[in-house]
Formats: C-alpha cells, structure tokens, sequence
C-alpha cells in the first residue's frame, strides 16, 4: 500500500484547481502557472527547485503539499521501442503504461483503472477483475513519468510525447471526473500542450457518459466495437447488454457532431479467429457503420494464457480489410507492437493486489447504470 501523506498533491490539479488551492493558502493565483510549468514541463519532484519562488513560499509549499506521481515498479523495452512502466497506485495495485513509437510519432497509451469491472472475454485486463479508480495524479504522473524518462521538455517540436491514448487498463468513462482532470492536464499549455486532435478517450460504450463527456471537454474518441451485431457484441462485451449499439453508436454520433467539421469516430475491432473474422461480419459492419463517420482500426487478436481465442491469419485479415474498403471505410491494420514485452494491445494486466476482487466485477457491472447516474448529477452540478 501507497503511504499517504495527507498533504495536497499538485500533480493532479488542473490549472484552474491549482489556482483555487493558492489562493486558499493565501498566495496570488498566477503561482499556479509557474508551478505547473515547474511540474510538468520540467519534471520537478520538490519546491526547491522552483527558484522563480521566493524561499518562504517554497517553505510554505512543502508543508503543506507535495508532488507525487505513482511508483515505479519496472520498465522494460521491447526490441521495437516500444516501453512499458508498471507503477503502483495508492490501491497497492499496480497498472501498466505503454509508449509506442511509429512514423515520427510517440504514442503514449495510459490506464484509468487498476483492473476492470467490463470483463470483455478477449482482454486481459478484464480477468483480473476491478481493484480501484485512479486519482488525477495517477493518470497524469503516467504521462509525467513517461516525460521525465526521455528528458524532454513538453514545449519543444522534438518532444517524446506526440499523442495520449486513454486506452490502458480501466474503463476510463466510469472514471470520469479524473480523467477529465487528466486530459485537461495533458492539453493544457503549462501542461503537455497535446491537441486536443491527439488526446483520445476510448470507451467500450458507456453511452450516458459519452454525452455527459461532450458537456465538458473536446478530445477525439475511440469506440471499443469489436462485434458487428448486438448478438455476438452481448457475448464478447457484456456492457452491451446494458447499452446496445443502436443506443451507443446514437451517443458516439451526437459527441462526433459536436465536435465541428472534419472529427471523425475512431472504431476499434479486435479480430478474434472465427468468431468476428467473417466475410459476413464486415458486411454487417459497413451496414452499421454507414451513418458514422468513422475510421476503422482492425486489430488482431494478441494472444495470452486461457484467452480461449486465436488470432487469425493474415490472408482473413486482408480479406476483411479489403471488403470494408471495397464499403468505402477509412481501414487501418494496427501493427502488434511490445508483444515481447507483453504490452500488445489487450495484454496489460498489472497485478491486483488482492485476487478475491475478481469476483467483484459482476457486483461492479451491475452497479454501473447507479454509478452512471451518480456521476451524471456530479457533472450537471459542476
């Protein structure tokens, strides 16, 4: 278990919280700016670094708050760049970060959970079951941590960093409030300065909070669709039975036209062999998907122990490509990346501290339209 301190993390404080908390302390709130450059631009750990503060408010700051990001377990690379973090939470749980680099970009996938209550049957994720949200402070110190380690400063063209991807471990909209903080952080000029083009959310289809989320911030989305028909989608997603598609690709439509022109809906499909591979399947697909406007990410299946299922082959895969091209449909093949490393799309697994939760994700699953409810009056109220 993580030590609490009881002091005020700043590392999770948005600009505008940052500013409430100096004036709280009885200091003016254009301190705010200067410490969170010092945090996230330059990777300070502690207010004596800050020499642009005067020696009593460095001392003031360290009585009263600190600047915590998640412990570092372990860092590996794999033979292709690709870098995995596994950090422990205050839960004493411990979650995956992965930074992937391709074509002039770093991408940096972070989770929002330490587990997963969705128990989606082709993620590894989803079997360890749910432990904990995460705070703001352990999101961002994700991307914080992952900075520091290239030695990059956010504000220059060269940095590290290009692109965030909510789509680590955790169902990120059943966190909401401190994503949202996250995300802001990550935009944020004294932040990480990343378009908002280059922030995405990916969401298995909590379709109250797809809207609830285009109330307060702009970022692109991703959907975890991975099925073609409620159906099967019911067999590989279970949250589908509370939000089917017509209902949540309705949601993922409405956040898309608020977005104003040319922003388009990410689709993401695991390609399972003989399960969702079919030529039948990507007709169904294009059928579905002919309202949204979308750009499609096959995703072969990546294997790890007791999935139950395989990846298909590369000539199933064309094919499947090819017939939702052949629809007129944007369609991309992800390449499997970090696989050796075991931090290949749908591998993140962490470690729960405590095995027994797993069986707490149904009880969670059931809870969700209740928890949705919750945050929704939270966000109307904010």
């Amino acid at each position: 278990m993580t030590e609490t301190t009881g002091k005020v993390n700043l590392l999770g404080l948005t600009q505008p919280q940052l500013e409430q908390f100096f004036e709280s302390i009885g200091e003016k709130r254009f301190r705010a700016g200067q410490v969170m450059k010092w945090i996230h631009h330059f990777g300070a750990e502690d207010f004596d670094a800050m020499t642009n503060l005067g020696k009593a408010l460095r001392e003031k700051l360290t009585a009263c708050a600190e600047i915590r990001g998640p412990e570092i377990v372990s860092q590996d690379i794999s033979s292709d760049g690709t870098r995995k973090w596994v950090v422990r939470v205050a839960s004493g749980s411990c979650v995956e970060t992965v930074y992937i680099p391709v074509d002039g970009r770093g991408t940096l996938c972070v989770s929002s959970q330490a587990g997963c209550a969705l128990d989606c049957s082709f993620c590894s994720t989803g079997k360890q079951g749910f432990n904990s949200d995460l705070t703001s402070a352990e999101i961002i110190g994700q991307v914080w941590i992952a900075n520091k380690s290239f030695g990059t400063v956010p504000a220059k063209i060269d940095r590290a960093i290009t692109n965030v991807v909510m789509m680590g471990m955790g169902e990120p909209l059943l966190n909401f409030d401190n994503v949202v903080s996250a995300m802001n952080i990550m935009m944020d000029d004294l932040g990480y300065g990343i378009s908002k083009r280059k922030v995405t959310l990916s969401t298995s289809g909590v379709a109250p909070m797809i809207d609830e989320l285009g109330k307060v911030i702009d970022v692109s989305l991703a959907l975890s669709l991975h099925a073609p028909n409620d159906e099967l989608r019911n067999q590989l997603i279970p949250l589908n039975k509370k939000y089917p598609l017509e209902v949540v690709l309705a949601a993922c439509n409405r956040y898309i036209s608020g977005l104003g022109k040319e922003r388009v809906l990410t689709v993401e499909y695991t390609l399972l062999k003989d399960v969702n591979d079919q030529p039948e399947h990507a007709l169904q697909m294009a059928e579905l998907l002919r309202d949204t406007p979308c750009k499609i990410n096959l995703i072969p299946f990546n294997p790890f122990p007791h999935s139950g299922y395989e990846r298909p082959s590369n000539n199933v895969i064309r094919r499947f490509q090819d017939l939702l091209w052949k629809a007129g449909y944007n369609v991309t093949v992800r390449t499997t990346r970090g696989d050796d490393i075991d931090a290949a799309c749908g591998q993140l697994v962490g470690q729960v501290q405590d095995r027994t939760r797993r069986s707490e994700r149904y009880i969670a699953l059931r809870q969700i339209d209740s928890d949705t409810e919750v945050v929704q009056a939270a966000a109307a109220g904010r």
